[in-house]
C-alpha cells in the first residue's frame, strides 16, 4: 500500500510518500480501505519529534480515518454495531491513518452518520472523542454548580476542536463563547452557534465573558493554549468552575493563585487521549453514538471542512495547519 511517512523529524517537507506492507487486522480489529484521513495538531507534533506514538502503534501519523471495511474479526464481542465487510465507517486510531489501509479496534469504529461523505466522516473521530471526553465527561458541562445550562468558553474556536466543542455544547443547550485571532474567524464561530466570538488580539476574554454573563463567568473553559492564559482563565471561571487543558501551545508552565482556587472551589484538570486504553475510547464512542451521532445524522451539527488535499500533498496540508489561517478541518483524500 501507499502511505505517508515521517522520513526524519523536521518541517512539513519530511513527509514522504512510501510503500508499506498492508496491515492485517488482529483480534477485535477491522481492516479499513482508507478513503480520507484527518490532519490534527498531534500529527504536527509527531512530525517534529515531540509526540511519539504509543507502544505498539504504527509509526505513521494519522489519528482518524474513514473508509470501507475489507476484513476483520467480525465475530468479536467488541462488534457491537454488527459491522461487516463493505460497511462504511470512521475510526479513531493511535496512529497509521496516513495510508491506503489501516487497522482499527472495533470499539473505536463508528458508523458514518447520516448522509455524510467519507471526507466529512473522517473529520470526526479525533475532535469529537476529545471534546466529549474533556468537556462532557471530565469537566461535566451541565453537571456542575452552574446547573443544567452552564457556560462554556472555548479557546481557539476555529480549530477542529473548537468548531466541534462550540457546536456540541450549543446543541445541548449551553451558552458558548469562543476566542479566535480575527474578526472574520469570530463571525464564523458565531455562525456555528457561539453566542459571541472574542478576538483575542483586540479584546480581553475575561472582560467580555464577565460582561455578557453579568459577572457569572464561564463554568467550563476548554484550553489548548495554557502558559500565561491559565491565570486569566481562572479569573474568568465561575464559582465551582472547571479549567480543562488539552494542549500547551502557549507553554507548559503557569503561576496560579492557590488561595483563589480554594476559595472559589475551582478545578484544573486535563488529559491526553492517544495513550488511553481501547476500552476507555470505546466507552466514549458509545456515548457519542447515543448523544451526538443523531445530531450529525439530522444535520443539527455538521463537520466543518476547510480544505481537502490529495494524500501525496500531506506536506502542504501540514503547512496550512501550522499557518493557523484555517477555519475547521484540513483533510487528506486517497
Amino acid at each position: 500500500m501507499l502511505a505517508i511517512e515521517i522520513s526524519q523529524f523536521g518541517g512539513p517537507e519530511v513527509l514522504k510518500v512510501c510503500e508499506r506492507p498492508t496491515p492485517v487486522a488482529g483480534k477485535g480489529e477491522v481492516l479499513i480501505r482508507v478513503t480520507a484521513s484527518g490532519i490534527n495538531r498531534p500529527d504536527v507534533f509527531q512530525r517534529c519529534g515531540n509526540y511519539a506514538p504509543p507502544a505498539g502503534a504504527s509509526d505513521l501519523p494519522g489519528l482518524e480515518i474513514a473508509g470501507e471495511i475489507v476484513d476483520g474479526d467480525f465475530d468479536s464481542s467488541d462488534n457491537r454495531w454488527h459491522f461487516k465487510k463493505g460497511d462504511r465507517v470512521c475510526a479513531l486510531l493511535p496512529g497509521g491513518g496516513y495510508a491506503q489501509y489501516a487497522t482499527a479496534p472495533l470499539l473505536q469504529c463508528l458508523p458514518v452518520p447520516g448522509s455524510l461523505s467519507d471526507v466529512e466522516a473522517a473529520s470526526l473521530p479525533e475532535n469529537y472523542f476529545t471534546v466529549w471526553s474533556n468537556v462532557m465527561d471530565r469537566s461535566g458541562l451541565g453537571r456542575g454548580e452552574g446547573g443544567e445550562s452552564e457556560v462554556l468558553l472555548v479557546q481557539g474556536g476555529t480549530s477542529g476542536i473548537g468548531v466541534t466543542a462550540v457546536q456540541i455544547a450549543e446543541a445541548l443547550g449551553h451558552r458558548v463563547f469562543a476566542t479566535a485571532g480575527s474578526d472574520e474567524k469570530c463571525r464564523a464561530i458565531e455562525a456555528l452557534g457561539a453566542e459571541r466570538g472574542i478576538n483575542y488580539r483586540t479584546e480581553d476574554f475575561v472582560e467580555v465573558v464577565n460582561e455578557l454573563t453579568h459577572g457569572h463567568g464561564a463554568d467550563v473553559v476548554l484550553d489548548m493554549v495554557a502558559g500565561d492564559y491559565v491565570p486569566r482563565e481562572l479569573k474568568v471561571l465561575a464559582e465551582g468552575g472547571r479549567l480543562c487543558l488539552i494542549a500547551t501551545l502557549g507553554g507548559t508552565k503557569a503561576e496560579v493563585p492557590l488561595a483563589d482556587i480554594m476559595r472559589r472551589r475551582l478545578t484544573i484538570t486535563g488529559s491526553t487521549l492517544r495513550p488511553r486504553p481501547i476500552a476507555f475510547k470505546g466507552a466514549i464512542a458509545a456515548r457519542l453514538y447515543e448523544h451526538v451521532w443523531p445530531l450529525l445524522g439530522s444535520g443539527r451539527i455538521k463537520p466543518v471542512i476547510y480544505k481537502v488535499f490529495p494524500a501525496a500533498r500531506a506536506a502542504d496540508a501540514h503547512t496550512l495547519m501550522e499557518s493557523s489561517t484555517h477555519i475547521g478541518k484540513i483533510m487528506l483524500e486517497w
